[in-house]
């Protein structure tokens, strides 16, 4: 049984539904990643009941690997599965990958580095800055997803506000009622939990060759309720002061920051 008695360095939330067949090729690369830089971390796992057995596969890689897991009823949402990872997690900086390999693993323990180097609050892997993109992705999903990020600039100067890839501040998560049901939590955290420093890196997003994609025309229209709500927040509170920072690759491969 992995050894939970001490306090863990990242919690990296990884919610579930339906991802059986690379579940266990993520949390084994995720641990590699912790084990080259001496990281004591742990990874907390929401599964959404999947009918294709994805939560009994995350118990038995909770008896190998230092893993929580979270059995809930039903597919009860993306927004809910990440504000209840980030409650169960022990760490003091909480993150959230996906589920299908689609985010590389081993650039968590750099995001992890940079955010300690330049006193951030929140760390926000990006697909829209220099060094980052997308593979195996059609134009219609792409242009979609632009879309998005650009509806959001006026709330945020994060090039890849909507971004699935990140790492903050527990404190900061705790403190935030979330009220978005969809995919789109890394918006609400920035706009609601008001992080003083954020920085953004490069990263390329791997489209889904397995599985189902969580991207759909419910979630899209949710996605213009979201930014109403979040508008009416961003009015109804004093403006204040933010620092942001944007990493190139080799950056954020060999951490400059303490330098800078």
């Amino acid at each position: 049984m992995p050894d939970a008695s001490k306090s863990a360095a990242l919690s990296i939330v990884i919610p579930t539904y339906n991802e059986r067949d690379r579940l266990a090729d993520l949390v084994e690369a995720i641990f590699e990643g912790y084990a080259a830089e001496g990281l004591d971390a742990e990874l907390v796992i929401v599964d959404d009941n999947s009918p294709d057995g994805t939560g009994a596969l995350a118990d038995e890689l909770a008896r190998r690997y230092r893993i929580t897991v979270i059995h809930r009823a039903g597919k009860l949402g993306l927004g809910t599965a990440v504000v209840e990872g980030f409650h169960a997690a022990s760490a003091p900086i909480v993150g959230v990958i996906d589920a299908d390999l689609s985010h590389p693993p081993r650039a968590l323990p750099r995001m992890l580095a940079a955010m300690q180097q330049a006193q951030a609050e929140m760390v926000i892997g990006s697909r829209y800055i220099p060094g980052g993109g997308t593979e195996n992705w059609g134009l219609g999903r792409l242009f979609m997803s632009r879309a998005a990020c650009l509806a959001a600039r006026g709330l945020t100067p994060v090039a890849d506000a909507t971004s699935g890839f990140f790492l903050i501040r527990k404190d900061l998560a705790d403190g935030v009622r979330i009220s978005a049901g969809g995919f789109k939590i890394c918006l609400e955290l920035l706009v609601r939990g008001r992080p003083g420093t954020v920085v953004e890196v490069p990263y390329v997003f791997t489209g889904r060759t397995a599985g189902e994609s969580k991207m759909n025309l419910r979630e899209a229209l949710g996605y213009l309720s979201q930014l109403r709500d979040l508008w009416r927040f961003k009015r109804s509170h004093p403006p204040f002061g933010q620092r942001y920072l944007r990493l190139t690759v080799d950056q954020l491969q060999r951490g400059p920051l303490a330098r800078s």
